[in-house]
């Protein structure tokens, strides 16, 4: 790792690399996902399901905000030594029969992988589900190089068969509901049952019965981890469904994909975060499946294990003090549950594999700030996100550092935002006693607007932008010093 942390070449994610940039700004993709009345009814039913599943086992431990307190702490202590962490875990893999790699980007993550898929002879191979290999784009990477990857998780199987794009952290079919998954089943299942109903229960065992041949004959299998424990080697996936123990468990090689900042030091630390994971993301007391692994033991599972450790604009965040705190995330996606910008938006208006209130603080730091510009404005700024991380991470604080940062930036380019004309101009109109008075007098004007209903709902470009999202208030019929004279007989 002679060429990774510290290292001034390390930079941002490649431009376009994954899923982090969007074909277009929040806004306008927003505006988009709000017209879409059955997205909305979807996500709002799943999200607010998942949110009362939440509170209640998170009601039952006594000490959790203790627990949250722990995990922010272990994680911030982590990140000031992740250097000597992720060489104590690379040296524990290679001493039990692992090989590690180092990917500076998603283009060097992609080709080791590929390289060692090819080096197998195989030409498909079944995958855990995985935010980091959605984050590279592996899937397209392997498909342009000949080799099939299948999906084994549900919801990531319905994406992929949907020809579509993940719009949530934990359920990334979270969009669609029960009649469309039942549609796209019968569309592309080439074994599909033609009289398949919509019951959960009959299209879980539809999906059980199209990979059960996939699990058993697959020579390859790719996943991601949770957490990495650095004093012994150990990585840990856990999951609902039983695909990720099939994946781990049955190929002949194993090649798992991590962000560097999923390292933890030692066992008792992860303690922490298998009582914090569950509760947070899918609101159970422990994950169904919890399965660990450490290089490899002979005669029982995979007999190749490749971890390849992705930097992919870590680094560079880490290297922000305002900023790096999102690398504590740990992926439980509870606050997208609560974010009322995600809840009527979707996780595809995002235009990254990490959408809602951690995506728009981590997805402009991964790639730099003018590729996400628009998201970490694509918030309220109401606190949910950070009453409900398991981790505390200050999430408001870093969006308004964030929309600093692009403000800056503008200004350094000679580019100055709406925003900051129109406030020029107010600096100079209050600047000047006789332009503020003026001023007042002209705003009076705008009472011919609104007057049904005391609220003026639409104005003219440029002011257009502001009232087709809220509305103005119609300006009074005096103003204050105007009052103040009236009243008592003397300027205010």
């Amino acid at each position: 790792m002679s060429t990774f942390l510290g290292m001034p070449d390390v930079g941002h994610a490649p431009r376009g690399v994954g899923h982090l940039r969007g074909e277009e700004p929040f806004p306008a993709a927003a505006r988009k996902a709000l017209a879409n009345a059955q997205l909305r009814r979807n996500i709002g039913h799943a999200t607010s399901t998942i949110r009362a599943k939440r509170a209640a086992v998170v009601g039952e431990v006594p000490d959790w905000e203790e627990l949250r307190t722990a995990g922010r702490d272990i994680k911030n202590a982590t990140m000031h030594r992740l250097d000597s962490y992720l060489e104590q875990l690379e040296a524990n893999i290679q001493a039990r029969g692992g090989v590690v790699h180092w990917a500076r980007d998603a283009i060097e993550a992609n080709e080791i992988v590929t390289r060692l898929v090819k080096a197998t002879g195989s030409d498909e191979v079944v995958k855990v589900k995985s935010m980091a290999t959605q984050e590279i784009g592996l899937n397209e990477a392997l498909e342009a190089a000949g080799i099939t990857p299948y999906e084994t998780d549900l919801a990531e199987l319905i994406v992929q068969l949907g020809h579509d794009l993940p719009s949530h952290i934990l359920v990334p079919a979270i969009h669609r509901n029960r009649a469309e998954i039942r549609e796209i089943f019968l569309r592309e299942m080439p074994d599909a049952d033609p009289g398949l109903t919509d019951e959960p229960q009959v299209l879980a065992m539809a999906a059980r019965k199209h990979l059960r041949e996939k699990f058993l004959t697959a020579r390859v299998a790719i996943s991601g981890a949770n957490f990495a424990v650095a004093e012994t080697g150990t990585l840990s996936v856990v999951e609902s469904e039983g695909n990720g123990r099939m994946c781990l468990t049955l190929p002949q090689t194993l090649i798992t994909v991590m962000g560097i900042e999923k390292v933890v030091p030692a066992w008792t630390d992860l303690e922490v975060f298998l009582q914090l994971l569950p509760r947070s993301s899918t609101g159970e007391r422990m994950n169904p499946y919890t399965s660990m692994w450490t290089g490899v033991t002979p005669g029982d599972g995979p007999q190749e294990f490749h971890l390849v450790l992705l930097d992919n604009g870590r680094t560079a965040t880490l290297a922000d003090p305002d900023g790096r705190e999102a690398l504590n995330c740990i992926r439980c996606s509870a606050c997208l549950n609560v974010c009322p910008v995600y809840e009527r938006t979707g996780g595809h208006a995002y235009g990254s594999v990490y959408p809602g209130p951690i995506g728009a603080v981590l997805s402009p730091q991964l790639t730099g700030i003018e590729d996400n510009a628009s998201l970490p404005y694509a918030s309220s700024l109401c606190g949910a996100c950070y009453d409900v991380c398991p981790v505390k991470i200050d999430i408001p604080t870093m969006l308004v550092h964030l929309r600093a940062e692009h403000v800056d930036a503008r200004r350094a380019e000679g580019r100055p935002s709406p925003e900051a004309l129109v406030m020029r101009a107010a600096a100079w109109t209050m600047s000047n006693p006789r332009r503020w008075a003026l001023a007042q007098r002209l705003t009076r004007l705008g009472r011919l607007l609104g007057r049904r209903r005391d609220r003026i709902s639409q104005l003219p470009p440029p002011l257009s932008s502001w009232t087709a999202s809220r509305d103005l208030p119609r300006p009074p019929e005096e103003t204050f010093s105007e009052w103040w004279t009236r009243t008592r007989g003397s300027q205010p």
